[in-house]
């Protein structure tokens, strides 16, 4: 009698590059690899399949996905490669199929292209902190900024069912979770695509509530359950701290302000990206506010909510960015006082609206001297720790 061999466990192995979303995604992607009897494992020499989770925002994070891949195939590793992430993304939301066609011509050794869609939310986070979770809320993005690649690469935006966040986050809390950042490309814009006209959202409890409208340039622009959201997820005592990364200035609404105000339990640290602060720089990026009303809001922020601090994103070298642009986006830094900037120079994407407009007309030498002046100001924590040291 013949005795059946074992079968060997596949191992996988997971890269991931970009930003906390991708993070986010990635531990879906455990979830989505455990539930077909895979073992992760810490070495890419380990791996029986390696998956690369990518970035699109700049170019560099897609030669460094190249440059892995070269790494790979040049070790003479059997391992299947599977690409997945922003890269994927924009093939797979390109209707024509051309931006499938250049990526297979482009990456050859890559044997499987996994759109995150397939993975879903159907499988659990495989999470390594115990305590902090990343919880996506929202995926894509309908603002279409001149200089980014997100709808192209996570599609329109698609809130996460209400119900489904709380349930949840409240599966984390009980199992010893206490501090959760909740994930989107514009969070608080969260339910606009959920809500009905004029119509009353019904809360997992059965209690209605009416959406805010946010008004920006004179009108009311869309509806959101984002401080509707907060709220609720505050009831959950058991939550220490709850964070949220991205919001995009124009729909930051009075509601949400009160809200942080009223429920310790959220973060006082708020990220709100400015991009620049000359006004006619902003226009060209299509970001729908003036450095004045930038400042307003921030003014607002700090007068309602005490011990706030203010994180930013900024964009140095945009198309066209004069010295004189430049200058007011230090002078408006200095006005704010940042706690952390997340300071990037201008990478010309050839699928958005600024390369087909504007191209790239700064020097490397120019955006380079401009970020070390940028970094250096709206970091003041980390040079002034480093100064000290």
């Amino acid at each position: 009698m013949k005795i059946k061999k074992a079968e060997k466990t596949p191992k996988y192995f997971i890269k991931t590059f970009g930003c906390q979303a991708n993070y986010a995604d990635s531990e879906r992607i455990s979830g989505f690899y455990n539930s077909r009897g895979f073992k992760e494992v810490n070495t890419l020499k380990q791996a029986d399949e390696i998956i690369i989770n990518t970035c699109s925002i700049r170019q560099s994070a897609e030669d460094r996905v190249r440059g892995l891949i070269t790494n790979i195939k040049s070790q003479k590793s059997s391992a299947k490669i599977t690409l997945t992430g922003c890269m994927v993304g924009m093939a797979a939301h390109d209707p024509t199929g051309k931006a499938l066609k250049k990526l297979i011509y482009w990456l050859p050794e890559v044997d499987e292209f996994l759109p995150l869609e397939e993975v879903g939310f159907s499988y659990p986070a495989i999470r390594k902190d115990l305590k902090h979770a990343w919880v996506p809320i929202s995926n894509g993005c309908n603002n279409f900024c001149t200089f980014c690649v997100v709808p192209f690469t996570r599609g329109r935006e698609v809130s996460r069912p209400f119900e489904e966040i709380i349930s949840e986050v409240k599966s984390l809390t009980e199992n010893g979770y206490n501090h959760i950042t909740l994930i989107g490309q514009n969070v608080n814009s969260y339910g606009a695509d959920l809500v009905k006209k004029n119509k009353l959202f019904q809360l997992p409890d059965g209690n209605k509530i009416k959406p805010i409208w946010v008004s920006h340039l004179g009108r009311l622009r869309i509806p959101t359950i984002f401080p509707q959201l907060l709220e609720q997820l505050s009831k959950n005592k058991k939550l220490t701290k709850i964070s949220f990364l991205t919001s995009n200035p124009w729909d930051f609404s009075d509601e949400l302000i009160k809200v942080i105000a009223d429920n310790p339990a959220i973060d006082r640290y708020i990220h709100l990206p400015v991009q620049s602060g000359d006004d006619e720089i902003l226009k060209k990026m299509n970001r729908w506010y003036t450095s004045t009303e930038y400042l307003n809001l921030v003014n607002k922020i700090r007068k309602n909510i005490p011990n706030v601090e203010i994180g930013t994103d900024i964009i140095v070298g945009f198309p066209g960015e004069s010295k004189v642009a430049f200058n007011n986006t230090v002078k408006l830094c200095k006005k704010v006082g940042f706690s952390v900037g997340f300071v990037s120079e201008y990478s010309d994407r050839e699928i958005t609206a600024a390369h087909k407009a504007f191209g790239d007309n700064i020097s490397s030498d120019e955006k380079n001297r401009r970020f070390h002046i940028l970094d250096k100001l709206t970091n003041p924590k980390v040079f002034n720790s480093n100064a000290k040291n």
